[in-house]
């Protein structure tokens, strides 16, 4: 289809030996039409063009990051505004890095903020952290009383296929889910390489991969019950650890193992799943996961 969106905008460059990235997405409902009308970016994060494999209901736009991981000293900040009732869907075409540090501690903070009415699907892939990283990793939402959110993190400790552990460094993470200015939801995660929870039951037990899908639309405390039920007639396909749970205005589907393909591929059955119950659709899974 064709449409008519603003040419990628560079913001004021800064002289750092690090990177100091910068992405501001902005989209408007015109109409039928979901339009992609800000993208500023500074630094090499950047979206190249929106794209519409739904139709001109549904924004999609990839997150692109050519350098392909963070190292220490890095910052990095992406934001999204969406007025009211913009739908809009962003993922990325392969795994976050984030690279083992000399000392300095590398950061990246997403804010997302959904006007009345407004859809936003955020599906990333999975995040590596290195042994040796010292990462900071910030979420925080902001939902209108009645927009829909759903998003999902897989963080893989280590890279587990060349066999290496997550066993020096530190990790922090922080999500902030808010409706019309109430906490909805509040987590904080925070260990270094030796810490003994990730190894005890109480924590990681030992394993190298966890991942949560974090849902909240306005008809959830009706549909909740109907949904968990349908939820949990699937399960990852390595057999791993994994939860579903319905705290109040939200639900939330946890893994713990370690398969980051088998965390996606379940969130993924998750949300064929539930996608109809908060936007009225169907699952059209985006064509840069089979790349």
């Amino acid at each position: 289809m064709n449409v008519s969106v603003p040419p990628p905008q560079p913001m004021p460059a800064t002289l750092n030996a690090c990177w100091q990235a910068e992405l501001q997405l902005g989209f408007a409902r015109r109409g039928g039409q979901t339009l992609l009308c800000e993208n500023r970016h500074r630094g090499p994060l950047r979206v190249q063009k929106p794209l519409y494999p739904e139709g001109e209901a549904v924004c999609q736009a990839i997150l692109l990051h050519p350098p392909s991981g963070i190292a220490g000293g890095d910052d990095l900040r992406i934001a999204a505004t969406l007025e009211a009732g913009a739908h809009a869907q962003l993922t990325t075409p392969g795994a976050g890095k984030w690279y083992r540090s000399g000392g300095a501690v590398a950061s990246q903070g997403i804010d997302f903020a959904l006007g009345a009415g407004a859809v936003l699907e955020w599906l990333p892939q999975e995040t590596i952290v290195f042994d040796g990283a010292r990462a900071r990793m910030q979420t925080q939402v902001s939902l209108a009383a009645d927009a829909a959110f759903i998003g999902w993190d897989i963080l893989c400790l280590g890279r587990a296929a060349a066999g290496e552990r997550f066993v020096s460094g530190h990790f922090d993470l922080r999500y902030r889910i808010e409706r019309d200015g109430a906490p909805l939801w509040l987590e904080r995660g925070s260990f270094a390489g030796d810490d003994a929870m990730l190894a005890s039951a109480a924590g990681w037990a030992g394993r190298s991969v966890s991942g949560a899908l974090l849902l909240a639309f306005p008809g959830l405390p009706q549909q909740a019950a109907e949904l968990l039920a349908a939820c949990r007639q699937s399960a990852p396909v390595d057999g791993a650890a994994h939860a579903l749970t319905a705290p109040p205005g939200l639900l939330i589907a946890r893994y713990l193992g370690d398969s980051s393909e088998a965390a996606r591929h379940w969130f993924a059955a998750l949300w064929t799943i539930l996608r109809p119950a908060y936007c009225g659709r169907p699952a059209v899974p985006p064509r840069i996961w089979n790349t």
